[in-house]
């Protein structure tokens, strides 16, 4: 048995004007799992991400976190989560260490959790530092730390590691994969590919505000990849063989009987191309 849900979306729906940004979408994110929220421009992601932190209301349908109505107990989820932008909202004039502090009064939080916060973001030393003098990267990770500092049961992530170097988005990843561990439920959305298939548990892919895929990362690559490939010859000619023709089989053990293969390779799955076809679209 699946664990509870910690976000149940039962016929989402989100208008601006006459325009669907969510078109009756059901969906459940699982209590502990790493969920990957995914699609192009225009798809419904940052629609259905403001509805779960409370910058819009539903148009229709029922949202439930936690099992606590989105609209009528708004107060009890409040507290539950945290969120990470995609764009930065810091006080420039103040420290990275004083921007922490004015959220933790918000939720009561000591000197030393911030500490805490700073360290797991290595920004210790950066702590009595300007925020405008902070480069791009060291913006996202002040973000992360603050989305930290309560404890969150549940963290929404837009682009996590957009603008990180290779080392800092290590880091993100281990927080991560800590805060898993810890039970702690994550929903992200990203344009990486690979960090879809290295940390998601499943994936959701929106297009034109309604849901069209659903499942591991494992699972769209077994179901929506082309198994195909690429034949040479020992007399230069290439060829592209469809495994799932018995045709295209039937030809390649025909040269293979042979030996006319000079070599054979088989395409990677390619996360991108699967999303492709899932879509019609770009990933964007």
């Amino acid at each position: 048995m699946p664990p509870p849900a910690a976000i149940r979306l039962d016929g989402l729906t989100v208008t601006y004007g006459s325009f669907v940004a969510v078109d009756h979408v059901d969906l459940e994110v699982r209590r502990g799992e790493l969920f990957g929220l995914l699609g192009p421009n225009g798809a419904g992601k940052s629609s259905t991400i403001k509805v779960l932190i409370g910058q819009r209301r539903p148009t229709a349908g029922h949202v439930a976190v936690f099992d606590h109505d989105i609209v009528r107990e708004w107060s009890d989820i409040k507290p539950k989560f945290g969120y990470v932008p995609d764009r930065e909202n810091h006080f420039d004039e103040f420290t990275g260490r004083r921007n922490l502090q004015i959220f933790a009064g918000l939720y009561g939080i000591h000197n030393g959790r911030i500490d805490e916060c700073l360290k797991m973001v290595e920004l210790t030393d950066a702590a009595n530092v300007k925020v405008k003098g902070y480069s791009m990267g060291m913006r996202k990770k002040l973000l992360i730390a603050r989305a930290l500092l309560h404890h969150p049961a549940l963290l929404y992530l837009d682009e996590p590691t957009a603008n990180l170097d290779v080392h800092s988005t290590a880091i993100v990843h281990r927080i991560l994969r800590t805060m898993l561990s810890e039970g702690t439920t994550i929903v992200l959305t990203t344009h990486d590919m690979k960090e879809v298939q290295d940390l998601c548990d499943r994936v959701a892919i929106l297009c034109r505000g309604k849901l069209i895929a659903l499942d591991t990362p494992l699972a769209l690559r077994q179901q929506h990849h082309e198994r195909k490939a690429d034949v040479i010859l020992g007399d230069g000619t290439r060829l592209e063989i469809d495994l799932d023709r018995d045709e295209d089989r039937a030809k390649l053990a025909s040269h293979v009987n042979a030996g006319a293969v000079a070599s054979v390779q088989t395409r990677e799955f390619d996360f991108h191309a699967a999303f492709l076809k899932l879509t019609g679209t770009e990933f964007d």
